[in-house]
């Protein structure tokens, strides 16, 4: 029983559970099946990565304060986070994956990182 490659088509050569007829094939047929769907989803994850880094810049000590210029001049988005932390005392963190902050007063922001 001869099997062919997922990827072009060709004959498969070798043990009989391989799917792949090289290292080559396997790679592509992995990066296309795995790539952003659509621009949409590739734009969406250049923002985090981009607030995740600024957020990360920002608080190299894992707990800090900034002001809202300073995250904006970096080029920080506020619409883009991963998920929403509320307190027992009712404050909001918004974090990008482990990295959070909270508005305070004037204009300032506490940043935080999750304990791992």
């Amino acid at each position: 029983m001869s099997k062919n490659c997922l990827e072009c088509n060709e004959k498969i050569i070798g043990r009989e559970d391989k799917k792949f007829c090289s290292d080559g094939c396997r790679n592509s047929y992995n990066n296309r099946r795995n790539k952003d769907q659509t621009n949409l989803m590739r734009n969406i994850n250049n923002k985090l990565r981009k607030n995740y880094r600024i957020l990360c810049a920002l608080n190299p000590e894992d707990k800090t304060k900034t002001t809202k210029t300073k995250l904006v001049s970096k080029g920080f988005d506020f619409e883009f986070f991963t998920s929403i932390y509320k307190t027992k005392t009712g404050n909001t963190y918004y974090f990008i994956y482990d990295q959070g902050y909270m508005a305070i007063e004037n204009d300032g922001f506490v940043l935080v990182k999750k304990d791992s």
